[in-house]
């Protein structure tokens, strides 16, 4: 039987889940709090659209399914509801912007034994899943630093475009929305952070967001692995690089292009080496919106896993207690690093 949905957020990223909802399973309801948007999503489907997720968890009783792409700081309380009504739950990044929320929606799926499945679509990248068996199968040797860079644009029009972008309340901040998915690598590759030092400061968007720009972060790992984070939403004019570069006793390799899409540089014992041309073809393409780039378009290999995950099979989706390190990791950094 084809699972039945129920899509919660109708803007940019709930236009890309309605889309794959309907590849795999049924869209039977939207949530907006903008019924335009909700019109754009349903077109001529006979869909039913509600104006908020309570009266459709109300109505609604045969759902299977309930997706969260609502602004970061409705995930926690929308996902929560939908688990409480007995919905399993699929939730966009960021898990939440609050680490106590990660907890408690991981102890609400518990408690209404549902599941819970935060997107980290970027795992599925393919240079991304080389690195990751190079290092499950030791074959750097031990790790000894690594560089995480995350150079982005988004201009004052990409705020202006949606009320929630920019405000601590709904958005969070920068690492929440725009790079969540570096975080949440650099903890699934080298565990999670034991001290953290820095700076960040709003250079270029005064008066546009209510947080950092950009953020300067030297980071140790609890296995001793040193690291640097570079993150800023201040590239001219279009997304610049998206790397992570791994140096290790047996082998360097860099993870690169603007989108984690390339595989820049490979050179480690025993390892078959990178050519110049296998260095700089794009592997996967990112999801495009009017005016700005998103992270790699990744979404139908996390559906197809949705499905395989409700139907009982071996997946590689993250386990909700992955989405609440990613948090905890981003709230290490920003009680460490205060806005200049």
């Amino acid at each position: 039987m084809s699972l039945r949905f129920a899509l919660v957020g109708c803007g940019r990223i709930g236009q890309v889940h309605a889309r794959e909802i309907r590849r795999v399973g049924h869209l039977a309801a939207v949530c907006d709090v903008v019924a335009e948007k909700m019109d754009m999503v349903v077109g001529n489907d006979p869909i039913t659209k509600y104006p908020s997720l309570t009266a459709l968890l109300h109505a609604e009783n045969d759902i299977d399914l309930v997706v969260i792409a609502t602004p970061n700081g409705l995930h926690a309380q929308q996902s929560i509801e939908a688990l409480s009504a007995g919905k399993h739950v699929l939730c966009e990044k960021p898990m939440a912007i609050h680490v106590e929320d990660a907890h408690q929606m991981i102890l609400a799926a518990q408690e209404f034994g549902k599941q819970l499945v935060v997107v980290k679509q970027n795992r599925y990248n393919p240079p991304v899943q080389e690195l990751k068996q190079l290092l499950d199968l030791g074959q750097l040797g031990k790790i000894l630093s690594v560089q995480v860079n995350a150079f982005w644009n988004r201009n004052a029009a990409y705020y202006s475009n949606a009320d929630w972008r920019g405000s601590k309340e709904l958005d969070g901040g920068t690492l929440y929305t725009q790079f969540s998915h570096f975080v949440d690598l650099m903890i699934w590759l080298f565990g999670d952070l034991k001290r953290v030092k820095g700076f960040r400061s709003n250079a270029n968007h005064q008066g546009v967001i209510e947080f950092e720009d950009q953020g300067v972060v030297a980071l140790q790992f609890e296995s001793g692995i040193l690291g640097t984070l570079h993150y800023t939403v201040n590239a001219y004019e279009q997304n610049l690089e998206g790397s992570i570069t791994v140096f290790g006793e047996n082998g360097t390799v860099k993870v690169g292009g603007a989108y984690l899409n390339e595989m820049s540089y490979l050179k480690a014992e025993g390892v078959k080496e990178v050519d110049e041309v296998e260095a700089s073809s794009e592997v996967v393409g990112p999801n495009l919106y009017p005016g700005y780039q998103g992270s790699m378009s990744n979404h139908p290999m996390v559906y197809d896993d949705l499905v395989r995950l409700m139907h009982g099979e071996p997946t590689l989706l993250p386990l909700p207690e992955e989405g609440l390190r990613t948090v905890m990791a981003i709230e290490k950094i920003y009680n460490a690093i205060h806005v200049e």
